[in-house]
């Protein structure tokens, strides 16, 4: 008895449609998206590990528990605190101010030293914190 060879059928999928439906799904979550940036305040908060030292003057500001301001090391008070921003002789727009702030202080206090130093051009706040231990 003689059998017959049949030659096997390879299947194939034809993902013609497939690659039509992938493209057409891309170019409407491209075109629907939106990429308008909000407006809002940037806050950058250092690593404790990774810190790094800056090479150009910072301002930096130091709010104590009792509402106390200083100023690179100085007692000021906020209406100082005003006068000296905009006094300052350099005005770049990549001048930044590092804000230090008792865990206790309120948040209006911080709000307010935060609000004079945007109102006179400074437009990076860097607030400190230390690395919360385990």
């Amino acid at each position: 008895m003689q059998l017959l060879n049949k030659k096997r059928r390879r299947v194939t999928i034809n993902i013609t449609s497939l690659i039509d439906v992938v493209l057409l799904l891309l170019i409407f979550f491209m075109v629907s998206t939106n990429f308008i940036e909000q407006p809002g305040m940037k806050l950058e908060l250092p690593d404790s590990e990774t810190a790094s030292s800056s090479t150009r003057n910072e301002l930096e500001v130091i709010i104590q528990s009792d509402g106390s301001l200083f100023l690179n090391g100085n007692a000021i008070t906020i209406e100082e605190l005003r006068i000296k921003f905009e006094q300052r002789t350099d005005k770049s727009s990549d001048q930044s101010l590092l804000l230090k702030a008792d865990k206790n202080v309120t948040h209006g206090a911080v709000m307010e030293v935060m609000d004079v130093a945007r109102v006179n051009g400074i437009q990076k706040i860097i607030i400190a914190s230390t690395k919360k231990s385990k």
